[in-house]
């Protein structure tokens, strides 16, 4: 008989030296394993089941997240129990929340149901609706039995083998129920499986009087559950195979061998919007010198992130349209009302919900990166221009600078274009001036104030209430600079940015902080970061007069505070497994700042791939609070890995952040192809 039929026979004999009579409790170091039923009304019997109870469930009213683990063909319950250890370790050593493990018993279809609803009608063995039992009356009991979670977010589904199939289809077919899956050996075939796999002996995948259909097994296999995934209930995948799988002899079926197929399977599954998928190549075979070892690297990478508490959503609704939106700032003004700028379609686009909306736009692209209120209730926005905005540039074909002031009504008082013509010229960064006036800060890759020293300069620029243009200052290395954040107060303005060699006055790439006058001189500037790919995004001048810079330094959320004259004060890197980076940064009470950005990892409860970040460090720079929010897709940064999110505080204390996301808000709808979020935030929040 061909050696895929009798795979899981060691496995079998191992267990059996582990069983345990029914309810009975076994008690070692750490959490308890007992042995319990649930009914199956769909069955018409029991699922008999070990569960694992972490160690002080007992003692608490905490409730656990959920791990459903399905064991392989002709295996029993007891085969999971060898993981005890394992998560007892994970658990007492903090790499992942106090679980539950639920390790249920499948004994139809003489032990080869492949965990699927059979349609099998055969006397010898007749199949059984097994997928229906486990994710209908098996998680609904487990849930009324024991102090869990009835939320997606709460369970991970896994299994070996033909458990792994089984884990596989859970998790793909039943989205609302599962978060994480940890494929482990699986046995799935594509398009269907070879002369000799037992996937065609149980009648699992039958129909009627036939043990195995071509049509039913490729209605329940993968590729046919890929295409139909709800990217808004995202699925994190781990999966794991041995390099010592059997090989078969037939070379017409040697991409059946379980390593190819999964090699296969986490190809085809990292190219759906839905699925976040991760591949492990261990040393063994078909066995638990695989599984075991696989276990604990599935549970380091999903079990983190596991929570009894939904992840915070944005709210809707969403500002954009069916085309490509980018957000383009915030401002809060006096009597409490916000004015959001974003780019929609090309055109620039300032709106104050409940008020007025107001275009700026030519029949070129124009792009808004900064709105800053006055104090007569008007607004600044500015931006570049690949058109003529202010009447003034006929002809113009390439990017210009421009700001623009509105008046509380949405009123256009004025607009002022400026560049080299032939080159690009882009502003990233605006800040009012104490008198109505604004700060500005970009790049030029032309010559505004003097002879360009590389690629790209940056270039700061200081415009009167009128909107006539007072100096312009350009500041470069050799290489590639742009500023992206600037701050002012009465006698200083601050300015950040990148820089792929050193400025004038810094020690080499990375992101700057330079402090200039306001009439345009460079009083100091300081590197930030150790690599070219360092930056620093924003900068805000706090209520005790520190500027405090924020961006990213080897791939974390770097903040730092500096005095006026260049001293530094302190500095405070958050850091996850995954990139991380501060995008704004915007002054509190008492000398506190709240930093907005973005996160792939997981700093409270993660919601997709890219979370909006917040962040709230006091005067010293000592961490208060932080916490992450967002959609099941991007949120807070663009395909290119560029931050865009804004943020600023409001008269009541509140901040306003308006950033990118490309998901759907919580009761409400996407536009779709990139939209524009406005979420506030409290202190009560965060601590």
């Amino acid at each position: 008989m061909p050696k895929p039929r009798w795979i899981a026979v060691l496995a079998v004999l191992a267990s059996l030296s582990l069983l345990a009579a029914p309810g009975e409790t076994e008690v070692r170091q750490g959490g308890t394993l007992t042995t319990a039923s649930a009914p199956s009304q769909v069955l018409g019997e029991n699922i008999a089941y070990n569960v694992y109870l972490p160690s002080g469930y007992d003692r608490s009213s905490d409730r656990h997240p959920v791990l459903y683990l399905l064991h392989g063909r002709g295996d029993t319950m007891q085969a999971w129990t060898r993981v005890k250890t394992v998560l007892d370790d994970m658990i007492r050593t903090k790499r992942i929340p106090p679980v539950i493990a639920v390790m249920p018993d499948a004994p139809w279809s003489e032990r080869g149901s492949w965990y699927a609803d059979s349609r099998y009608t055969g006397a010898d063995l007749p199949g059984r609706p097994v997928e229906t039992a486990f994710t209908k009356d098996l998680v609904a009991h487990v849930d009324a039995t024991y102090r869990t979670a009835p939320i997606r977010e709460a369970r991970l589904v896994g299994g070996y083998s033909m458990g792994g199939a089984g884990a596989l289809r859970f998790a793909l077919a039943h989205q609302d129920l599962f978060s994480a899956a940890a494929v482990l050996s699986p046995a799935v075939y594509t398009p269907l499986p070879p002369s000799d796999s037992s996937a065609r002996d149980y009648g699992a995948f039958g129909k009627d009087g036939e043990k195995f259909s071509d049509e039913v097994y490729r209605e329940l296999n993968y590729p046919a559950l890929l295409p139909k995934l709800d990217p808004d209930l995202p699925v994190r995948l781990f999966v794991a195979v041995g390099d010592d799988e059997y090989a078969n002899p037939d070379p017409a079926d040697a991409h059946h061998d379980l390593d190819f197929e999964s090699a296969a399977l986490y190809n085809a599954a990292r190219r759906s919007p839905a699925i976040s998928a991760q591949l492990r190549v261990m040393d063994g075979g078909h066995d638990w010198t695989v599984w075991t070892p696989a276990f604990e690297q599935a549970m380091a990478e999903l079990g983190p992130g596991l929570s009894v508490t939904p992840a915070t959503g944005l709210p809707a609704p969403l500002y954009g349209t069916p085309g490509t939106d980018w957000a383009g700032g915030v401002a809060a003004h006096a009597d409490g009302s916000l004015t959001i700028g974003y780019a929609a379609g090309g055109n620039a686009v300032l709106t104050r919900p409940g008020g007025w909306t107001k275009q700026l736009a030519t029949p070129a692209d124009e792009r808004l990166y900064g709105v800053a209120a006055l104090p007569d209730g008007g607004v600044l926005a500015a931006g570049y221009t690949k058109g003529d905005l202010d009447g003034r540039h006929a002809g113009n074909t390439t990017d210009d600078a421009f700001v623009a002031s509105l008046d509380a009504s949405g009123t256009v008082r004025w607009i002022t274009q400026f560049g080299v013509a032939g080159v690009a010229d882009r502003l990233y960064a605006l800040t009012a001036a104490p008198d109505g006036g604004a700060y500005v800060a970009g790049y030029t890759k032309g010559a505004l104030d003097g002879a360009s020293s590389g690629d790209k300069d940056t270039i700061l620029a200081r415009l009167t209430p009128g909107g006539e243009i007072s100096w312009i200052r350009q500041y470069g290395g050799t290489g590639e600079d742009k500023a992206y954040g600037i701050a002012a107060d009465a006698s200083n303005v601050y300015v950040t940015g990148s820089a792929s060699a050193a400025l004038p006055g810094t020690t080499g790439p990375g992101g700057w902080l330079a402090a200039f006058a306001t009439d345009g001189t460079r009083k100091w500037a300081t590197t930030a970061g150790s690599t070219a790919d360092d930056r620093l995004n924003a900068v805000a001048v706090t209520t005790t007069g520190l500027a405090v810079a924020t961006g990213r330094s080897g791939g974390d959320a770097y903040t730092a505070a500096y005095t006026s004259q260049g001293k530094q004060r302190w500095q405070h890197t958050l850091a996850t497994t995954a990139a991380d980076e501060g995008a704004a940064v915007t002054p509190l009470a008492g000398g506190e700042v709240e930093v907005a950005g973005y996160t792939r990892g997981r700093v409270s409860v993660q919601a997709g791939g890219a979370d909006v970040l917040t962040l709230r460090l006091d005067g010293k720079g000592r961490q208060l609070a932080a916490a992450q929010l967002g959609t099941a897709r991007d949120d807070a940064v663009e395909p290119f890995a560029e931050p865009n999110l804004y943020a600023t505080t409001t008269p009541s204390g509140e901040v306003a952040i308006s950033g990118l996301t490309y998901g759907t808000p919580k009761g409400g709808a996407a536009p779709g192809n990139g939209d524009v979020f406005l979420v506030r935030t409290s202190p009560a929040d965060l601590r």
